[in-house]
């Protein structure tokens, strides 16, 4: 039988035991706050971190009402701020200098050991209305409070060197606005002379007097009693002040009693409703231009219309002046940012203005417009619209009464009509023909057997037929189409020819696409769908009816082809500008093909246009009018006549005028075409 046993533990091997748990408890302990103080450390700077990147995320987006939820209390406390009063201070000032473009670089979270705080330092870099500040460098406590962080903020904040009672003042000065100039550098807009008039209240006399000469007055002048009266009663005014309310160009200044006229520079339009509608006008800036760009201030001149505004930012050139933060006393502290001023940009254009002026005359009140090219080059020689406005008189502060005049008129004076879209009429018959030529379908020799005035293709057209304006010859060929302007002639190649293969001629022209041109313009189009949804459409579409619509500037810049053996130059309206691109949507022998019948249009004595054979230059034309309502503005009617110099491609005329016959056009308009040199 074996024996077992048991050792007894010495009494020393147990206390031994008892240390080694002792010590592993604390150890255990050592690194569970060592644990503790790792993650309540890095929970700390987490917190910290994420309220200086909501400070500063807030800060570059302009939230400021964001920005303020980040801010500690006790710091807005002790400067006596609120959180409404910081949002306020900060949109005021950096709105009033135009600052944009925010950006905090360089951002630091630095941690003091000795207090377990956090110091937040950052460079800020902006844009204000004076361009790039200098890059600013911040520095401000986070605060630690309920276990959260918050931002110590004072004006500091806004900028280093601002106290709480400091102040911002901004000084702009405006630079002498850009002239725009016409091809031969004749004013178009710029400064000018003129006479500021205004009240002599010492002379107005008083009661039935001063009723009598202040309607005199209110008859000479764009203004009405109440406003007269208005500025009268101001508190400046005594028996001898001069009161403004106007200014006129010389030669408009009427002796009457109680106006008394003063000298002064004023922006000036020498082609005056001439040139209205391309070059438009100055004014003061509304409430609305000062939401959108804060750097403008009550009373700066902006364009509001035409050139003056598209090439606003170029004529104005840059402000310069001066932002600096100001003492509780007013006194200069630091200059935050300079810059000189520069004046604008003198603009010239490829406009012809006495040109400009006598097809203006032309339409002698009536509605059209009118567009002049030169096709070689793309140069736009005139632009002009009729009726039209008075640009002085919108520039220098137009009466309610006045202003409405205009906007109800129903000849809608504002209209920029040579940029409106209306069916082309017969005029379009040159590309349909050009189109045919190139397909194979026409040639000069090919006739068709047309009797009576109306066609019809058969039964599926229903009540739509096809008409002509005069029974000529039965026999008609391209050069009789074009010389008697024959709808159903046309209509009978296009359908011969097919919607595809018309299509594919069309679509090498610019139908929808926009022009680099400072002109508010639709693209112009083929159809309302883009295709031929019917054979009537596509029959329409070949003598210029149907869904077609182009403007009279988009048909002299696609009808410049016939003028420039097949190249289309895209148009130019800056003298200095690059040469514009071009494109061949037709073939140099197709082009001069249609050239010549478009001379028989004007040598022939049937044709449309020969009342121009007058002319001592070689001239091809050919007239449209669109005899049925396919204006987009609505018009019954519309007479063009497109001509152009067939001898040295000088010039390129495309005019039309509302409710009227294009015969009547060119008759109307031929001693200006004729006088081209």
């Amino acid at each position: 039988m074996e024996h077992f046993s048991r050792k007894k533990n010495k009494p020393g091997n147990k206390k031994g035991q008892y240390i080694g748990i002792a010590i592993v408890s604390i150890l255990l302990v050592i690194a569970t706050v060592i644990g503790y103080k790792y993650w309540a450390d890095k929970q700390r700077k987490e917190k910290a971190n994420e309220v200086a990147n909501s400070f500063v995320e807030a800060l570059e987006v302009q939230d400021y009402e964001q920005l303020t939820d980040t801010l500690s209390p006790s710091s807005l406390e002790e400067i006596e701020y609120t959180k409404e009063k910081v949002e306020e201070r900060y949109a005021t000032i950096y709105g009033g200098i135009g600052a944009k473009d925010l950006e905090v670089v360089n951002m630091e979270l630095e941690e003091n050991e000795e207090d377990d705080a956090f110091t937040l330092h950052y460079d800020l870099n902006l844009t204000t209305s004076l361009g790039k500040l200098e890059t600013q460098s911040y520095k401000t406590n986070l605060q630690e409070i309920d276990n959260n962080y918050f931002v110590d903020w004072d004006t500091h904040l806004i900028f280093p060197e601002m106290d709480s009672d400091d102040t911002i003042q901004i000084h702009f000065t405006s630079g002498n606005r850009g002239n725009i100039l016409d091809r031969n550098g004749e004013l178009l807009a710029g400064e000018g002379k003129g006479w500021q008039v205004g009240l002599h209240p010492a002379q107005l006399e008083e009661g039935e007097g001063k009723e009598e000469n202040l309607k005199t007055i209110v008859e000479r002048f764009d203004t009405s009693v109440e406003q007269l009266e208005q500025l009268l009663s101001a508190e400046w005014v005594t028996d001898e002040s001069f009161v403004p309310f106007t200014t006129v160009n010389e030669g408009e200044t009427p002796e009457l009693t109680g106006v008394v006229y003063q000298e002064t520079t004023a922006r000036t339009y020498p082609l005056g409703e001439a040139g209205a509608h391309l070059i438009g006008y100055i004014g003061e800036v509304f409430a609305e231009d000062i939401e959108e760009d804060p750097s403008l201030e009550p009373g700066d001149i902006i364009g509001k219309a035409g050139l003056e505004a598209t090439f606003d930012e170029r004529l104005k050139g840059d402000k310069g002046g001066e932002i600096s933060i100001l003492d509780e006393a007013g006194e200069m502290k630091k200059i935050l940012q300079e810059a000189p001023v520069e004046d604008g940009e003198d603009i010239t254009l490829t406009i012809d203005s006495k040109l400009q002026q006598r097809y203006f005359d032309g339409f002698a009140g009536e509605k059209g417009g009118a567009v002049v090219t030169q096709p070689t080059t793309g140069e736009l020689l005139v632009l002009t619209s009729s009726p039209s406005y008075d640009p002085t008189l919108m520039a220098r502060g137009i009466s309610g009464d006045k202003y409405q005049e205009y906007a109800e008129s129903p000849d809608s004076p504002f209209l920029a009509r040579y940029a409106a879209r209306y069916a082309p009429g017969s005029t379009f018959k040159m590309i349909t023909a050009g189109i045919g030529l190139e397909s194979g379908i026409t040639n000069l020799e090919k006739t068709h057997t047309i009797t009576g005035l109306q066609w019809r293709k058969d039964d599926s057209w229903g009540n739509y037929k096809v008409t002509r304006v005069s029974d000529h010859p039965t026999e008609v060929n391209l050069e009789d189409a074009l010389i008697y302007s024959d709808n159903i002639f046309f209509a009978q190649e296009v359908l011969e020819m097919g919607s595809e293969s018309y299509l594919e001629g069309l679509k090498k022209f610019p139908f929808d696409e926009e022009f680099d041109l400072p002109i508010n313009m639709k693209p112009a189009q083929i159809s309302n769908s883009g295709s031929f949804d019917s054979e009537p459409l596509l029959a329409d579409t070949a003598f210029g009816q149907g869904q077609l619509l182009m403007s009279p500037l988009q048909q002299a810049i696609f009808y410049s082809a016939f003028a420039n053996k097949g190249t289309l130059t895209f148009p130019k309206l800056e003298l200095e500008s690059e040469e514009p691109e071009a494109m061949q949507p037709i073939e140099q022998e197709t082009a001069e093909t249609i050239e010549k019948l478009l001379v028989q249009v004007v040598d022939n004595p049937n044709g449309t246009a020969h009342v121009l054979d007058k002319s001592p230059l070689s001239l091809a034309a050919k007239t449209g009018t669109a005899e049925f309502k396919g204006a987009e503005e609505g018009n019954d009617n519309n007479g063009f006549v497109v001509a152009f110099d067939a001898e040295n491609h000088s010039f390129l005329s495309t005019i039309f005028v509302e409710d009227e016959s294009g015969s009547n056009v060119v008759k109307q308009f031929a001693p200006i075409i004729e006088k081209h040199e």
